[in-house]
């Protein structure tokens, strides 16, 4: 077992690494930006390292300055959370270049799943649904052909990055060359990469996952479905488990696809499988995340399993103790992204408590958020023994968390979990189209 990580992000999900190294016996590094000196994750960390300026691409996206810094404090590995460098290929084989276990998957892996179009068609060649559409588009005139073939509306997306860049919406003929266009320069600036391909947009749909961890003995292991349709610019802000619409006989056949998916591409680490569902429960694959994902605490919650440590575990090469069998998705819990509207300094902050709600957060009264990065200030999470509690916990805890100095989304979620359509389980990715609450 490692006994020294560095952990290469920041906010509250370096925190949560550090926890549970913490509690592993596993001495943790911090590294920061010049924004982010009095950040709680260098706080809390055993030793903390500057690596560049307040932007990312001069801190926590400089692979070179990353792997510099664990060479120095000898760690052994490195952990990179979520967005930043988690899902880079060059990083991950970097890090095995200089001696540094990347707790994550191979490289190869991480390259081919997120290639969208290389994943497709892997997935097609192993029997796993995917959409309707097409493999990657020379230019918009070849787009336009497909889509004739294909049937309006058609999605264009970007077959490298994710976070909801790089997609645009198309309804008529008349809009595919803008539409292709911007869609391919967003894709180019964001990822480096402007490659696109066309699916047949569905709608309406569900945006259903499933959380799996593989070791490197090829055992793989599903923790049941994930529900994140409550979604804004293709940004998720809730998420739950298990899926109100997800039926155990459907959840069987989800994460037995996820796990062909995971076998497929020889996968190991945690990952998630993304599907989208229609309303005769019909799912098709929509792409893998190769890291760890913003809302793995409901997964743990109603399975018991710790994610962040068999990641790490997996990681040091020690295998799975416990097989698909052993998996239980008990009760339900509930996730709300808190989510800052603009820059400011922490005033008054006072966070909820009671059994099982927690507030994973960076956040301390005086502190100045800096804007450079993410907007997310916190995760509001509780659980509950059915999903009826789960939503009145959540409401109770929404309704008590008070964040001054910045505005903030809280209202908003108050506003989603009360909705109707959201108590009985009855939404779908469109749900914001038509929510009436304050920030709409």
């Amino acid at each position: 077992m490692f006994t020294k990580i560095l952990i290469a992000n920041r906010g509250e999900i370096a925190i949560r690494v550090i926890r549970a190294c913490k509690e592993m016996g596993i001495s943790t590094v911090a590294v920061y930006s010049e924004a982010d000196r009095e950040s709680l994750h260098v706080a809390l960390a055993d030793q903390a390292i500057c690596i560049g300026g307040a932007r990312a691409e001069e801190s926590y996206l400089n692979g070179e300055r990353i792997v510099s810094a664990a060479l120095a404090t000898h760690a052994q590995a490195i952990h990179p959370g979520y967005g930043f460098l988690s899902e880079n290929a060059e990083f991950a084989a970097l890090c095995k270049q200089y001696g540094i276990v990347f707790i994550g998957p191979p490289a190869e892996v991480i390259s081919h799943m997120g290639d969208k179009d290389t994943a497709r068609r892997l997935m097609k060649e192993n029997g796993v649904p995917t959409t309707p559409g097409t493999d990657i588009l020379k230019d918009a005139g070849e787009a336009k052909k497909a889509a004739e073939q294909i049937g309006y509306p058609v999605l264009i997306k970007a077959s490298a990055g994710g976070g909801g860049k790089g997609i645009r919406l198309v309804e008529r003929p008349e809009d595919m060359e803008r539409a292709f266009q911007t869609a391919s320069s967003e894709a180019e600036k964001a990822f480096g990469d402007g490659r696109m391909y066309m699916e047949k947009y569905l709608d309406p749909v569900k945006h259903i996952e499933v959380q799996l961890l593989a070791d490197e003995e090829g055992n793989i292991v599903c923790l049941g479905e994930r529900e994140c349709s409550i979604q804004r610019n293709n940004q998720k802000l809730i998420e739950e488990s298990p899926s109100p619409a997800v039926t155990p006989e459907l959840r069987a056949r989800l994460m037995d696809t996820a796990a062909r998916a995971a076998k497929a591409s020889h996968y190991v680490n945690a990952g998630t499988v993304e599907f989208l569902m229609d309303r005769d429960h019909n799912f098709y694959f929509m792409e893998m995340n190769t890291r760890l994902q913003v809302e793995h605490p409901v997964s743990e919650l109603v399975t018991g399993v710790d994610i962040v440590k068999w990641q790490i575990r997996i990681a040091a090469g020690v295998p799975l103790d416990f097989t698909q069998k052993d998996i239980r998705v008990q009760g339900a819990a509930i996730e709300c992204r808190i989510n800052a509207k603009g820059p400011g300094k922490v005033g008054f902050f006072h966070t909820p408590g009671g059994p099982w709600v927690r507030f994973d957060t960076f956040l301390y009264e005086g502190y100045e958020i800096p804007p450079y990065y993410d907007s997310m200030l916190g995760k509001m999470i509780v659980y509950s023994s059915t999903r009826e509690e789960a939503i009145r916990k959540m409401m109770a805890a929404l309704s008590e968390l008070v964040v001054w100095g910045t505005q903030n989304n809280i209202e908003d979620q108050i506003e989603i979990i009360r909705d109707e359509r959201f108590k009985k389980g009855d939404y779908y990715t469109d749900f914001m189209k038509t929510f009436q609450g304050p920030g709409n």
